[in-house]
């Protein structure tokens, strides 16, 4: 069945919809009618949309049954874009955005010369900061133990879905959404086309979908093939591909590798609840808290130094969390 003509002309229609889509986003913000883009919700609502197409693509052409949605998986991915879009947004505004534009002004910053460069050009900028920047944060996630307790989660998913990127440990979200596109004088619809450009390369990164791009928007554009593989079980294959929607950024910095994988998630695949997901990256602080404590009510209860030891809960998580 999958070498029949049907099933092969619909992959390669499926093929084309992700640079069929950045296309139609781009020019959305360049054509589109000004009382749209002047709305401050319409950047939201055009982010909310890119998912739900993507999520709507699953189940007509799904990439691997063991990824199908189910109602745990849609309710908690709801909960992260909602987050992300709230709580996150407003946090990354006051402790990144504001501050940066607000420093700009007091030292007399000016970057006239990205406004007047073509709009095209401008939201090719954008995407190039925060990818950037996103870039190096996330080798440093990976890196450096109290970034990847913060990382961790999101290698916890058992399973690759449209709205998948949005889900991790608050605290990552905030640092993967920071950036210095504030410095920078640009048009606002050139900034909010690069944001949603950006959204539908991430979000068909994550999903489901049998959509494998041509090799003009893969050598450029991270793809499901690339991400995968740095979702899998596999340590190694974790140390690579670390570029969100460039994967032109691995190939230049040579932590790109080629591949795919299926089968996804970290140490014993087990799902973390979004409860587990918020309180990971203290972990050790809790377990180190929990053996203190026990060791405290042994020692009052003079219970000897061998029932002590044996007692005291949460020794092989701690290990386990740290050497991850």
């Amino acid at each position: 069945m999958a070498n029949t003509p049907a099933s092969t002309m619909k992959d390669r229609i499926f093929n084309f919809v992700p640079p069929v889509m950045i296309a139609a986003v781009l020019s959305f913000w360049a054509f589109g009618p000004k009382v749209l883009l002047d709305q401050p919700w319409t950047l939201p609502v055009m982010s909310a949309l890119i998912t739900i197409v993507v999520l709507l693509l699953e189940q007509i052409h799904e990439r691997h049954a063991g990824w199908r949605m189910n109602r745990r998986e849609f309710a908690t991915d709801l909960f992260y874009a909602v987050l992300s879009a709230t709580v996150i947004a407003w946090i990354s505004q006051k402790i990144g955005e504001e501050p940066l534009a607000a420093a700009k002004t007091s030292l007399g910053i000016t970057t006239q010369w990205a406004m007047h460069m073509p709009w095209l050009a401008q939201a090719a900028l954008v995407i190039l900061l925060i990818e950037f920047g996103q870039y190096w944060m996330h080798r440093l996630m990976h890196n450096v133990t109290p970034f990847w307790l913060t990382h961790a989660p999101h290698h916890h998913l058992t399973q690759l879905n449209a709205a998948k990127g949005a889900v991790g440990n608050p605290i990552e979200l905030v640092l993967i959404s920071l950036s210095i596109v504030a410095l920078f004088d640009l048009e606002t619809t050139a900034v909010f086309a690069a944001i949603n450009v950006l959204g539908v390369i991430s979000t068909f990164a994550h999903a489901n979908v049998r959509s494998d791009p041509p090799a003009f928007y893969s050598f450029f554009f991270t793809t499901i093939r690339h991400h995968s593989l740095h979702h899998s079980t596999d340590y190694d294959s974790t140390r690579c591909n670390y570029g969100n929607s460039l994967i032109l950024l691995d190939r230049i910095f040579g932590t790109y590798r080629e591949g795919e994988a299926a089968v996804v998630g970290q140490d014993d695949r087990r799902r973390l609840t979004i409860w587990e997901q918020t309180i990971f990256p203290f972990r050790p602080l809790i377990e180190r808290y929990k053996t203190r404590k026990a060791a405290a009510q042994a020692s009052g209860n003079s219970i000897g130094p061998d029932q002590a030891d044996g007692d005291a809960p949460g020794r092989e998580t701690i290990g386990s969390a740290i050497a991850a």
